[in-house]
């Protein structure tokens, strides 16, 4: 750099004039990152129906995983009590919440939970993240289809991401032999299994056989399981297993209060990191969790108490929710397989996974031939928002897609002990089922 005098009172630098502007560079950098990344397929979808809706459209919003539930009235009570609070927090979480929630998971999934072993996030997800970037040069295991943002985060942590890609044919779930094979070929790295049942997309968990099979292989090979449990409560039949039951050493289980609670905006997950797995990761995890979120919300935390205080109030909200999900996406599953649409009926949760390989002639000769064209299509043609198998990791011509069984009035129908096929709070679910069906019976 040289200075240049345009007057006896004034130095201006000289500077050689750049090559390339800093948003040149940015697209380069971008062009060779392995850990960028965009924004979630579920979130947009999300948006783009609310754009579409504000546009005067009528929408089936099946493409957004929200509970259509009332987040539990006496969390709510304690939120407002609790609203002046305002203090930061641990960073590890507030100890009476870890307690309660020590005892919760305990006594609901049948595995010590350590209060000390507890972590408190602003939501699963960022957890599942902070677990990966604190983790050593690893193998992320990530079935599919499987959750959309499992493969982006491991990419960001830097973590090399796996597709073990399932079928149909075994209800979209790994199967112990893939995960055998896999840790064969390359014994010396460390993996690590991604597992969410009931899963997202598919609403499906494997039975106990296949479970403990997986758990018997990860435990022969060292494998760190990675168990999101965050449908876990939502199991219809209130049959949920826990990973942890099978391989208790080597299972760092997740959960929180969006979706049994209702309380997705909430933002507060919970994790559980067995002290089998020793403390350096323990301590990477609340290390990012201090350079990163600090604490959850005081508030949130206290109304966390009350949503993680087991009674008999809590139990009726939680089981007519099982309840109503259970006929419903049993209702669907049966609408769309009459119109031969192949889909398993769900375990848990409120998604289904179909699979429209019956109908890949007609709709190729409609301009269809991938997941992504089919979801674009119906929402274009008849408002029915889902999201495409590609986005969850399967190969983009396999013909299936998302459906979040979600569009109706989750607080009307827990009013009332009526089934929920016989209320008009469940309308605009039966309107969008059906206008899938009658769209696949069009002839262009």
């Amino acid at each position: 750099m040289t200075y240049s005098a345009d007057s006896a009172d004034t130095l201006e630098p000289s500077f050689p004039v750049p090559d390339v502007n800093v948003a040149t560079r940015l697209d380069s950098g971008y062009a060779t990152a392995g850990g960028a990344t965009h924004s979630s397929d579920t979130l947009l979808i999300n948006e783009q129906s609310r754009l579409l809706e504000a546009g005067g459209r009528r929408i089936f919003k099946f493409g957004f995983g929200q509970s259509p539930f009332p987040v539990f009235d006496p969390a709510v009570e304690a939120l407002a009590r609790h609203a002046a609070d305002k203090a930061y927090l641990p960073v590890q979480g507030l100890p009476a919440l870890r307690a309660q929630v020590a005892d919760f998971h305990s006594d609901i999934d049948q595995v010590r939970w350590d209060t000390e072993r507890i972590v408190v996030g602003p939501g699963s997800k960022l957890l599942l993240f902070a677990l990966m970037k604190s983790l050593p040069e690893a193998d992320i295991l990530i079935p599919a289809p499987s959750w959309v943002s499992y493969a982006p985060q491991a990419r960001m942590a830097g973590q090399r991401a796996v597709c073990l890609a399932a079928s149909f044919e075994s209800r979209w779930q790994i199967t112990p032999e893939q995960l055998d094979v896999h840790c064969r070929a390359e014994p010396e790295r460390l993996k690590v299994l991604i597992l969410n049942a009931p899963g997202n997309p598919t609403g499906l968990s494997p039975d106990i056989g296949t479970q403990q099979a997986l758990a018997e292989v990860a435990r022969r090979h060292g494998v760190l399981v990675l168990s999101d449990e965050i449908y876990g409560m939502l199991h219809h039949r209130g049959e949920h297993r826990a990973f942890a039951r099978d391989y208790p050493e080597g299972t760092v289980t997740t959960s929180g209060l969006s979706k049994w609670c209702g309380a997705g905006g909430w933002r507060l997950g919970v994790m559980h990191v067995p002290a089998a797995l020793g403390g350096e990761l323990f301590a990477r995890i609340l290390g990012v969790a201090s350079e990163t979120w600090s604490s959850v919300a005081s508030p949130i935390q206290r109304a966390a108490i009350v949503a993680y205080t087991r009674g008999a109030s809590l139990e009726s909200y939680v089981q007519r929710q099982r309840d109503v999900l259970g006929e419903l996406g049993q209702w669907s599953a049966a609408r769309l397989e009459a119109a031969d649409v192949r889909v398993h009926a769900p375990d848990g949760g409120f998604y289904l996974f179909p699979d429209f390989e019956a109908h890949r002639e007609r709709l190729a000769a409609r301009g269809v031939t991938t997941s992504a064209g089919l979801t674009a299509r119906l929402l274009d043609e008849v408002g029915v928002a889902l999201l495409p198998g590609s986005a969850f990791g399967c190969d983009p011509c396999q013909l299936t897609a998302r459906l979040a069984y979600v569009d109706f009035d989750g607080g009307a129908v827990l009013q009332t002990q009526l089934a929920a096929l016989d209320q008009p709070a469940i309308t605009p679910l039966i309107l969008g089922i059906n206008a899938i069906v009658d769209w696949l019976g069009q002839d262009d």
